[in-house]
């Protein structure tokens, strides 16, 4: 399982940042909050008055009294029990669905801006169940909290309601309270540590999951079904453990419960029973003791909601853990400096996770306004990673990127994505129909400019051929990898940024297909700044300029033609060349 680092934020820092609290619930919903909040202190009041009313009632049937008017009072206060307990059904889930979608929203937002590269350190598959499991976990600590003060509250009132009926059944009644407040502390420590250790668990097989479902057919074509199954589920005995651990933890603080509570209820009796025989009493108080004590003891018999609560607080440090890791912040800059679209990494050093290798080291490069560039190197010479600091999905430790002289992390996010457009290996098509994909970077564009730009990346065709054309639903979509690329090359295109980056965004297509894409480019894009990912001789032939990068320095900076001399650039594409043909390649070299 992918180490997962476990952060310690302070319940302070946990509350700002999940925004679950009572103070951010109260701004998010409002009018389940406050109806919530009124329901619960009613209820209690209603489970308060309720001995009283029984003793009342008994009373005046003892005295041979008319017991119409106490009979009223008992059923007024049953109806008052019923109707916050309504309320208490509706207002909770209610308020934990609202923080629910809020914080999943907030959740969902903070890992897009965090990215995928070092400044989010945590898997896919546990951000996945950080964003189903501990969200709603989080969410519902409102609820349990005003559920469990509300029943400490009523514990409260009947130990006061004893002490008023005479200050010995409130004696005997802490007597035995003491121990199951001590039971209960235990059991929340307790229970809390082990709801985040089966989260963390958790989250680690959905990371292992998420791993083994992106990778299906690689696992089906080596036969190794069986094995990364047992990979996958390798924590399971792990996760067993924290369960059953929880499990032992509540049976016992029960067991605990359920022989301490007959104890201290019998005591509370058998001291008022003496009072009754002394004529301290009269006989509706004893009933009203009886009453009080079980109201008293009602807090210790809380566990599911004591559960509910710790289950909450996990959820909220899981949650919390994740907003804590600080993403990259945008600049104000709402308008993009004069430029054509001169592209400047100085100084650039990027290290992989955790201060590990060195990725980039010391780049200096300038891609000339309106020039195509490719980035050439063998694999892991940090190429794609060069690519991604221009638009800043990844960030540089160390130098800076400039777009027309103006640090790109100066600008404000939508300018930046007006200045810089990504088209990557693997697109994925975002939206309900084609044409709403390929419009997703700029929302409200024209038809005529998402045909006119699917036309230039020669995805046209095969999209008028499709049942709706450009109105056929993108989900569910059976595509080649091939036209999945052209898809993305025309979504690029349509977004008209001043810099397009294609990060091996044409690996999928023939190399006709490709060069007659980068001609079409070159036609079409006169004076739009390019910068190409390449792995195949022919795309880095298309280019005006070529930066050879080898183990994350720049090697050599010229044409491809005057690059092709050197034979260890021409071993750069050794593994295009055996692919696609080794005259081929030499001749898109010359």
């Amino acid at each position: 399982m992918a180490d997962v680092p476990i952060a310690t934020p302070t319940a302070r820092e946990r509350g700002d940042r999940t925004g679950t609290g009572f103070r951010a619930a109260s701004r998010a919903a409002p009018g389940p909050t406050l109806a919530l909040a009124l329901a619960v202190p009613t209820g209690s009041i209603a489970a308060l008055l309720l001995p009283a009313a029984v003793a009342g009632s008994v009373d005046a049937i003892v005295r041979g009294d008319s017991a119409a008017g106490p009979t009223v009072r008992l059923v007024a206060v049953l109806a008052l029990g019923l109707l916050a307990g309504v309320v208490v059904e509706i207002a909770g889930p209610g308020l934990a669905a609202e923080l629910t979608a809020r914080l999943r929203r907030g959740l969902a937002a903070h890992v897009v801006d965090l990215g995928t590269g070092a400044r989010n350190p945590f898997p896919t598959g546990d951000v996945t169940s950080r964003l189903v499991g501990s969200a709603p976990d989080a969410a519902g600590l409102v609820p349990a909290l005003l559920g469990t003060l509300g029943a400490l509250v009523t514990s409260i009132g009947g130990i006061v309601a004893l002490a008023l009926i005479d200050p010995w059944l409130a004696v005997a009644f802490l007597g035995g309270l003491l121990p199951g407040l001590l039971v209960v502390r235990l059991f929340m420590t307790r229970a809390t540590d082990l709801f985040t250790r089966y989260q963390v668990v958790q989250g680690g097989i959905a990371a292992r999951l998420t791993d083994a479902l992106a990778g299906a057919r690689t696992i089906r074509a080596c036969g190794t079904r069986d094995r990364e199954i047992a990979r996958v589920l390798a924590p399971l005995p792990e996760l067993s453990a924290a369960g059953h651990g929880l499990w032992r933890a509540q049976r016992t603080a029960v067991a605990q419960v359920l022989l301490l509570a007959p104890l201290v209820e019998l005591a509370v009796l058998a001291v008022a029973g003496r009072l009754l025989a002394e004529g301290r009493i009269p006989p509706g108080q004893l009933v009203a003791a009886a009453g009080y004590a079980a109201l008293g003891l009602g807090f210790l018999e809380q566990v599911e909601a004591l559960v509910g609560v710790a289950h909450a607080r996990a959820g909220r440090a899981r949650a919390a853990e994740l907003l804590a890791v600080a993403p990259a912040a945008y600049g104000t800059a709402r308008t993009l400096p004069p430029g054509r679209g001169e592209l400047v990494f100085r100084g650039v050093r990027v290290q992989g996770r955790d201060g590990g290798r060195v990725v980039l080291d010391g780049i200096d490069l300038t891609v000339p306004a309106g020039a195509c560039v490719a980035l050439v190197g063998a694999s892991g010479s940090g190429k794609s990673t060069l690519a991604a600091l221009a638009g800043r999905l990844r960030e540089p430790d160390e130098g800076e990127v400039l777009l027309d002289g103006l640090a790109v992390t100066r600008l404000a996010r939508g300018e930046l994505r007006r200045g810089v457009a990504y088209a990557f290996p693997r697109p994925v098509l975002v939206g309900a129909d084609i044409e709403g994909a390929l419009a997703y970077g700029r929302p409200g564009v024209a038809s005529e400019t998402v045909t006119r730009a699917a036309r230039m990346a020669f995805a046209d065709d095969f999209v008028r051929r499709l049942p709706a054309g450009y109105a056929t639903r993108a989900a569910g979509l059976a595509l080649s990898g091939g036209e999945v690329q052209r898809l993305g090359l025309a979504r690029a295109l349509v977004q008209d940024a001043r810099v397009l980056v294609l990060d091996d965004a044409t690996s999928g297509l023939d190399t006709v297909t490709e060069h007659r894409i980068h001609e079409a480019f070159r036609a079409n894009l006169a004076g739009r700044t390019r910068v190409v990912v390449a792995h195949r001789a022919t795309a880095a032939a298309d280019a005006d300029l070529v930066a050879w990068l080898d183990a994350g320095r720049i090697r050599a900076l010229g044409t491809h033609a005057e690059l092709w001399s050197d034979p260890a650039y021409r071993a750069v594409f050794a593994a295009a060349e055996s692919a696609t043909g080794t005259a081929q390649a030499k001749g898109a070299g010359r």
